[in-house]
């Protein structure tokens, strides 16, 4: 677990506004009964363009580790907080490794707890304009500040695997599960 700093009272607000928003929606972060079903119903697939058999698999491919590309679409329309173990470009689009972690605030100090989360990651995709917004220890300031999706994955896959593990990310789907948003916690 890792100690981080929190921002002052506005910051407090708008947590207990949105867990306040998704406790009365339903949403969650977990991975339970509803997630499974949720994630485990998909449309019929359509029919390939030569008029041959239909297909399920992805177009892309996803690395050794994580699950396929598109099983993202779970978290379609929601914001979730998350771990990002590895961040790649292929075909002009940016895709990420994610798992659901927890942020808590900490007993004691004005900081936040990261609980890293458990299972294997999922790769989403990002749009073509995804706003990046990183603070220290992958941006250059303690306030976040805006970044090409480039230079992202650039700062990620150039720290050590290990820290990676000890950061947190909110990130924002849209309604097809790729994510329009990033921004990394500020970790002093």
């Amino acid at each position: 677990m890792r100690v981080v700093h929190r921002r002052p009272a506005t910051v407090r607000c708008l947590t207990a506004l949105t867990l306040g928003m998704l406790a009365l929606t339903g949403c969650s972060t977990d991975d339970g009964p509803a997630a499974a079903t949720a994630s485990g119903t998909s449309a019929a697939p359509a029919p390939s363009p030569d008029g041959t058999a239909p297909s399920t698999a992805p177009t892309g491919t996803a690395p050794s580790g994580t699950k396929p590309i598109g099983t993202g679409a779970r978290w379609a329309g929601t914001k979730q907080f998350v771990q990002i173990d590895d961040a790649r470009t292929a075909d002009g689009r940016t895709y990420l490794s994610v798992r659901p972690a927890q942020k808590k605030p900490h007993p004691q100090f004005e900081a936040w707890v990261i609980v890293p989360g458990e299972g294997p990651y999922t790769e989403v995709s990002m749009t073509e304009d995804a706003q990046v917004l990183l603070s220290v220890p992958l941006g250059d300031a303690k306030h976040p500040a805006s970044y090409a999706q480039a230079d992202f994955v650039g700062r990620l896959t150039a720290r050590p695997s290990s820290d990676r593990a000890l950061l947190g990310y909110d990130l924002s789907f849209d309604g097809e599960g790729r994510v329009t948003r990033v921004q990394s916690l500020y970790t002093p």
